[in-house]
């Protein structure tokens, strides 16, 4: 079984001082920054997703600016695949599929931001597509969200989302014990 690394949208906007600075993003990257020196160790195959937004209003994520940069700590290297998408299913009108085909994975370890919106639609598609998804949960972040006038706090969406993968589509495991096994 060949697996593979994505990288999902961790971007300078969900930073401090960014368009959509999400809860414990730098935390988050800090562990995804951990599990994609395991991979560049083993010379896994690694995807990084970069996420531009297009549609008319956008107010984070907008091309050609510090905020659309892939975040300092896990820059892509040479020879890793970067792959921009507009959408939050990162295999929507991106070649992520084909790729992942030639390359011959059958698994997926995800992480990145934010977890109940593209992390959530890439690990939902690509179960769909039949790969093995793991999900590292603390490397990835979300924020407080509103519903109905209430505030969700980040640490409750995060928890939900991830329970709803894991019922399913992933396993979600923590840095830690990904880089114990």
């Amino acid at each position: 079984m060949s697996k593979a690394l994505i990288i999902v949208d961790i971007q300078n906007d969900y930073f401090e001082n960014g368009a959509m600075e999400l809860v414990g993003s730098f935390e988050a990257s800090e562990n995804a920054r951990e599990i994609l020196l395991k991979f560049r160790n083993e010379n896994l195959p690694i995807v990084h997703i970069q996420h531009l937004s297009l549609a008319p209003g956008s107010t984070f994520f907008l091309p050609n600016t510090k905020g659309q940069e892939i975040y300092e700590n896990v820059k892509p290297q040479d020879g890793e695949k970067l792959i921009e998408k507009h959408y939050p299913n990162s295999f929507r009108d991106t070649d992520l599929l084909d790729y992942l085909k030639s390359q011959n994975i059958s698994e997926l370890v995800i992480v990145g931001m934010m977890t109940q919106m593209c992390i959530d639609a890439t690990t939902r598609a690509a179960k769909d597509f039949e790969f093995e998804c793991t999900v590292i949960g603390d490397a990835c972040a979300t924020r407080d969200l509103e519903v109905n006038g209430k505030t969700v706090k980040a640490e409750d969406v995060q928890t939900a989302f991830l329970a709803g993968l894991s019922s399913f589509y992933a396993v979600i495991k923590s840095t830690a014990n990904y880089l114990s096994e």
